[in-house]
């Protein structure tokens, strides 16, 4: 939609607001025209976030209680009635009320009253099926895309990358949030003015920090976040206590910055658990809930009128929010329990909002007010006179990409002891490979031990992935925060992750293939090499796809591992070189089949003895691994001749007895060529790769059921 209609409706109505007949404009009209226009659209149009009759509800697990007839006996004898069910809990009972724009509105209760189920109901986190009333936005429903484009959520915890600057931080979140019609300059621009507004000059260049790195300040890493979630300058701004875990003053210094958030033309709807006399001051409506329900909804200043009338006067020199939290408390362990509170503030809002008032009228549609908001610097758009469109994201795929693959690579490049880990332990390992198995022969021992390098480089592959488990349970809250606002695609994150894997991947590939190739003395040449690393590097890729999947499913770290080394056991076992295919029972089979070792196993196999005129026993050697080894070389070759004599074939010492074809046929390898095994490796990994993202589909809706 085109701004200029909507500013013009904008214009018509402030006519009609100061006594314009619609020819001419009032003086005083003209005047703040000329001097703030912006001031005239936000004081006349303002944003009215309603909710009425909001109810949550939740199943919870029975009681196992004995006897149960008993119970039920008593129940109907004293003819108590149960408002609901036993396994039921209300988590939000029958609550309305209102946010309005330039105003801080903050939920206030004890610890499980429903202040953040709350600040979920309102911000679209609980499926519609589960919550029960309405939201609406100037007295129009609000649809989840629009929500989502118009507002920002900031979570609790303060969920970001410790290796980037705060500038850093932020520039990355407006990459994400901004429309692409801004310039480079223009975002960077956005970034430093956001920086002013939150009060984190000195702090620009320095990185966030973690347990193991220096950073800012617990203070300045909240700002932080609010700052990555306000960067499109939102319309409404829901905050889940974030003045939890700070001191006063920085506390203090959070909730001035929302101040003037909201008075830039925001909604800001926020939870707080105790707030001081000072963050009071700065308030200016405030609900307290109890058990999910509304004991006092109104201005601060009302506080102590409200209990006064209820025989409680809040003593001088009292912080009225500490008082009235002691008050509900007492009022829950009384028999009555907060009914009193909950009817009269019920009369009270009633006497405040009549029924038949016509407040909830608004001359404006919401998309007109959504884009006069716009021409005067909402949502960043950076083009008073662009058009208002609700689009799911501002960025295409492939810049999305690019963006999450350079911050994760800038991250991940500031602590290079996580890649040296990996590193470390795939050099040590390779060395200790090359120099045990240093230049094996082609006897029957050296077959045995080319078939035991070759199932623990197999294994080894598979397991040095382990230690990238953390990587996405670190990211996870960072992910569902981010993409609960459309800030980029699920899509993009797997294919950056994937793209962002794969340097390392083949880095530690060649590092294992060019030291123990040649030093092993394994066969095929050049050709061989080149084989030998493309399926060191998909035995790498499937098993870095594995854990990554892995990563998308469990909650922690130890159960990660435990699931790792379980499969880990069991694919090794099935692989085939523990035991052959043939002797493994056919109720057990499909493991053989669903192995990750087995294909790259069998591939690498293949690439050593698929040379039918390579030959590995000859003659008298077919005694080295039994009884007769130690026989002298004389008495093994007139064995050989009463053998030869025997069964009719010329059996003499250079007498080609087994060559590579017949050791594959041993270890049963021979349903499928090398070449199968390796697409069929990259193909496990491709799939766990498509399993990730459906588990991130899936999985990460970040909202109540």
């Amino acid at each position: 939609m085109n701004m200029e209609p909507a500013l013009k409706h904008v214009l018509e109505y402030e006519q009609n607001l100061l006594g314009g007949d619609g020819d001419q404009t009032p003086v005083a009209h003209q005047v703040l025209i000329q001097l703030e226009p912006a001031f005239i659209i936000r004081s006349s149009v303002p944003f009215v976030l309603s909710f009425n009759n909001l109810t949550y509800s939740v199943k919870t697990r029975r009681k196992l209680t004995f006897p149960t007839c008993f119970r039920r006996k008593n129940r109907l004898e004293t003819g108590e009635k149960q408002s609901t069910p036993s396994n039921i809990k209300l988590l939000l009972n029958d609550i309305s009320g209102e946010a309005r724009e330039g105003e801080i509105l903050a939920v206030l209760g004890a610890s499980g009253s429903g202040k953040s189920t709350l600040i979920d109901a309102l911000a679209n986190r609980i499926e519609k099926g589960s919550l029960k009333g309405s939201v609406t936005l100037n007295g129009e429903a609000l649809e989840s895309r629009l929500l989502k484009v118009i507002s920002a959520y900031v979570m609790q915890d303060d969920l970001l990358y410790p290796m980037l600057t705060v500038e850093e931080t932020l520039m990355f979140s407006a990459e994400f949030r901004l429309p692409r019609s801004l310039s480079k300059s223009k975002k960077k621009a956005r970034v430093q003015a956001l920086i002013d507004q939150l009060g984190l000059q000195n702090a620009a260049k320095t990185v966030i920090g973690d347990e193991g790195h220096r950073g800012v300040s617990g203070g300045e890493r909240r700002r932080v976040s609010i700052g990555i979630d306000i960067i499109h300058d939102p319309i409404i701004l829901f905050l889940d206590e974030p003045t939890s875990g700070l001191d006063s003053t920085s506390a203090f210094m959070v909730v001035q910055i929302l101040q003037r958030i909201a008075q830039s033309g925001s909604i800001v709807i926020m939870s707080v658990h105790q707030p001081s006399y000072r963050i009071l001051g700065l308030l200016d409506r405030l609900i307290f809930l109890s058990h999910g329900q509304t004991v006092y909804s109104g201005s601060p200043t009302n506080l102590p009128v409200f209990f006064s009338k209820l025989g409680h006067s809040i003593p001088e020199n009292e912080n009225w929010s500490e008082f009235a939290l002691d008050m509900i408390r007492d009022f829950e362990g009384s028999p009555c329990g907060t009914k009193s509170l909950v009817e009269l503030n019920k009369s009270s809002q009633n006497m405040k909002y009549p029924r038949n008032s016509n407040s909830g009228k608004f001359d404006l549609s919401l998309e007109d007010a959504i884009s006069a908001s716009i021409s005067r610097g909402k949502l960043a758009s950076g083009d008073a006179n662009s058009t208002f469109t609700v689009s799911t994201f501002v960025n295409p795929f492939w810049i999305e990409i690019f963006v999450l693959a350079k911050r994760s690579t800038m991250n991940s490049s500031r602590m290079p002891e996580l890649f040296g880990v990996r590193f470390g332990a795939i050099l040590f390992t390779s060395l200790m490979l090359a120099t045990v198995y240093w230049q094996l022969d082609n006897t029957p021992k050296g077959v045995q031990e080319r078939l035991g390098f070759l199932a623990f480089l197999t294994a080894a592959t598979f397991f040095t992935n382990v230690d990238a488990l953390p990587i996405f349970l670190q990211e996870r809250y960072i992910f569902m925060r981010e993409t609960s606002h459309n800030a980029y695609r699920r899509c993009s994150y797997v294919l950056s992750h994937t793209i962002v894997a794969l340097p390392s991947l083949i880095i530690l590939s060649a590092t294992f293939a060019i030291i123990t190739f040649w030093a092993v003395g394994l066969a095929g040449g050049v050709h061989g090499f080149l084989f030998f690393f493309i399926t060191i590097l998909a035995g790498f890729w499937v098993g870095s796809s594995f854990i990554t999947l892995l990563s998308g499913v469990v909650p922690n770290v130890m159960l990660g591992n435990a699931i790792v080394m379980a499969s880990f056991g069991y694919f090794l076992l099935f692989s085939g070189f523990f035991i052959n295919r043939d002797r493994i029972p056919m109720y057990w089979i499909w493991f053989h089949y669903i192995s990750l070792l087995k294909y790259p196993f069998e591939s690498v196999l293949q690439n050593e003895f698929d040379n039918p005129s390579k030959c590995f026993i000859r003659g008298v050697q077919m005694f080295d691994n039994t009884p007769l080894r130690t026989v002298p070389n004389d008495m093994k070759v007139k064995f050989l001749n009463m053998m030869s004599d025997t069964s009719g074939l010329k059996l003499t010492p250079e007498t080609c007895l087994t060559t590579g074809v017949d050791i594959l046929r041993v270890q049963g390898v021979t349903n499928l060529s090398k070449w199968d095994c390796l697409w069929i490796t990259l193909a496990w990994g491709l799939f766990f790769r498509i399993l990730f993202y459906f588990c991130l589909l899936l999985g990460s809706k970040n909202k109540r059921r």
